[in-house]
């Protein structure tokens, strides 16, 4: 069976976790990339074809520039629908432009008699982020509609595309979200690991990963923190990650920081983090904290499962149903600040921060047996054979 993976150039571990997921089940990959993907060990092997249609992704050229690689990639991504014995393309992620990558991209691939599937990591990021409207919902609906198949992470995504854009339950699959263990780790100690980020063995060390925006909730965070500092000054907020898109919230941050007096308490760390160090602030870390206020699904999570370190979220989408309350993390209402400097206050209090060793070995096991490729594999294979028949 041969399958086109379009993939969005980037959130590496998805892709190639994936990619690797099809190819132990025999599948021929063409594997459309860029070069962030391309040094891969994976896109070598023997049943994919790596295709970087993308190329380079550096954001810091000129706009000139973007706009001569944008054309080239839509240009190559043309020509190989046109010309390969592909059926079945499965989109991982479509771009930034709604009536392109949702509408004519599709109804292009359909005339040329393509099956398609979506994996829907978001129902409507609009909604979530603020930007929702006709347009950008109409475009959605015509985009699930086009679909042959729809894979989601949640039965909650599911219910929503039922009732919000009336897509038939038959069309969509809940899989789960495959565990981030492509981000190399090492022999690096924990104590090793604080000492990169001059943070000691007293400290109580809480860390706030990946993009910052404000549906995510980091407001609430430096709140409980200026609540938990009154208590016990060895608190510690890592916050690592690149401000998306919302420089004024992270100007109103940084404001708070200041004016709380917490800039001892706070270690900043904004930019990306390439995947050679990620390990750095897992590994520093006591709890991953996730006080969204809104979201689908967080693929922190699963990559805090891989490093077997314990998280406290809010309930929101479905943290609930993917944390065990006890044993790999924390739950607590969302947008509520005090409850979140009071759950905080319960983790190092509990059994998952006292006999941390053998926690993070449980959270690890359990990751791996859950939330593993070869689960996704095993619900996505069947899909890809009926479409194909």
């Amino acid at each position: 069976m041969k399958v086109s993976l379009l993939t969005g150039g980037g959130d590496k571990p998805y892709a190639l976790g994936l990619l690797d997921a099809l190819v132990s089940k025999g599948m021929i990959v063409d594997f459309i990339g860029s070069d962030e993907l391309g040094t891969a060990e994976i896109v070598h092997h023997e049943n994919v074809n790596f295709l970087n249609l993308r190329g380079s992704q550096n954001p810091d050229v000129s706009v000139l520039q973007k706009c001569a690689r944008v054309s080239r990639y839509y240009f190559r991504l043309l020509q190989y629908a046109a010309t390969t014995d592909s059926g079945l393309f499965h989109i991982l992620w479509t771009n930034r432009f709604p009536l392109l990558d949702r509408v004519i991209l599709n109804f292009y691939y359909k005339f040329l008699g393509k099956r398609l599937i979506l994996t829907a990591h978001n129902v409507n990021e609009k909604e979530r982020d603020g930007g929702d409207g006709l347009f950008n919902r109409l475009t959605l609906r015509t985009l699930y509609t086009l679909m042959d198949h729809i894979f989601v992470h949640t039965n909650k995504m599911k219910d929503q595309l039922n009732k919000e854009f009336n897509v038939k339950e038959a069309k969509v699959s809940v899989i789960p979200f495959g565990i981030n263990n492509t981000v190399p780790s090492s022999e690096l100690t924990k104590p090793e690991a604080r000492d990169r980020l001059q943070l000691d063995e007293r400290h109580k060390v809480m860390l706030f990963f990946g993009n910052i925006a404000p549906y995510k909730g980091l407001d609430s965070a430096i709140d409980a923190l200026d609540r938990l500092k009154v208590k016990d000054d060895s608190y510690r907020l890592v916050i690592a990650g690149q401000v998306k898109g919302c420089q004024e919230y992270w100007n109103l941050i940084e404001r708070a920081i200041e004016e709380r007096n917490l800039g001892e308490h706070v270690i900043k760390k904004i930019e990306h983090i390439p995947d050679e160090i990620v390990e750095v602030y897992f590994k520093a870390a006591d709890v991953l904290i996730l006080p969204y206020k809104f979201i689908y699904q967080s693929g922190v999570l699963f990559l805090s499962y891989n490093f077997g370190l314990p998280v406290i979220a809010t309930d929101v989408g479905s943290l609930s149903e993917d944390i065990l309350e006890g044993r790999t993390g924390m739950i607590c209402r969302a947008g509520d600040s005090t409850e979140l400097a009071n759950t905080i206050d319960r983790y190092f209090d509990s059994r998952l921060f006292r006999d941390s060793e053998n926690a993070r070995m449980d959270i690890q096991a359990f990751g791996n047996s859950n939330y593993s490729w070869q689960e996704v594999a095993k619900i996505i294979h069947p899909v890809y054979d009926s479409m194909m028949k």
